[in-house]
């Protein structure tokens, strides 16, 4: 704390923490005055992300029903949602400030079961079609190089983890934006098989 002069007043500074988000900021409070809580802007706009309902993506590829062969490419794609992809916006106010913040899937690390390293896609991948034949995926592809034969149930287990991006900013003055970044989780499952044995 710093006594000093002000606007023509006696005051002080303070150093203000928001332990929510580790944010440091500082106030001047004039002397006699009851001190008011400050709204960190960044707080609220994790209120508002927590009521968008992110959730972890809607994997359409690799599914539970399908059948997967060794050497051959796997396509990796998600369906996409407010909830799951986004775009998705919501605003939260408290103490007459207002933030508005909007949340979209900026990456999805895929982990494929298999025991190699993560595949991480920068969008939601491309469906399938048959006409596509036997191509990698131009975006998001995994080769399996070995059956799930051993594996719980015969099939690998897998995850792909969205990560959020969140770009906040507060409606009026005094202007402020910010962003910050949250995670999400889904499981899938694979069976992989050797080609000898697809019929």
């Amino acid at each position: 704390m710093q006594d000093g002069k002000r606007q023509g007043g006696k005051g002080a500074v303070y150093q203000v923490l928001c332990p929510e988000t580790g944010r440091v900021g500082t106030v001047w409070i004039s002397a006699g005055q009851p001190a008011a809580p400050q709204i960190d802007p960044e707080v609220l706009a994790r209120r508002a992300a927590d009521s968008m309902k992110l959730v972890g993506p809607k994997i359409a590829n690799p599914r539970a029903s399908g059948k997967y062969v060794v050497g051959m490419p796997t396509w990796m794609w998600v369906d996409e949602s407010p909830t799951t992809f986004g775009p998705n916006s919501a605003t939260a106010t408290a103490g007459g400030v207002t933030v508005t913040a909007t949340a979209k899937v900026s990456s999805i690390r895929w982990n494929m079961g298999d025991g190699t390293a993560p595949e991480t896609c920068d969008g939601p991948g491309t469906k399938y079609q048959a006409s596509m034949g036997k191509t990698p995926s131009p975006d998001c592809g995994h080769v399996y190089e070995q059956a799930s034969t051993n594996s719980k149930g015969g099939k690998f287990h897998g995850t792909a983890t969205a990560t959020w991006t969140i770009d906040w900013q507060v409606t009026g003055a005094p202007a402020q934006a910010g962003q910050f970044t949250e995670v999400r989780a889904s499981q899938f499952s694979a069976a992989v098989h050797e080609v000898q044995v697809v019929n």
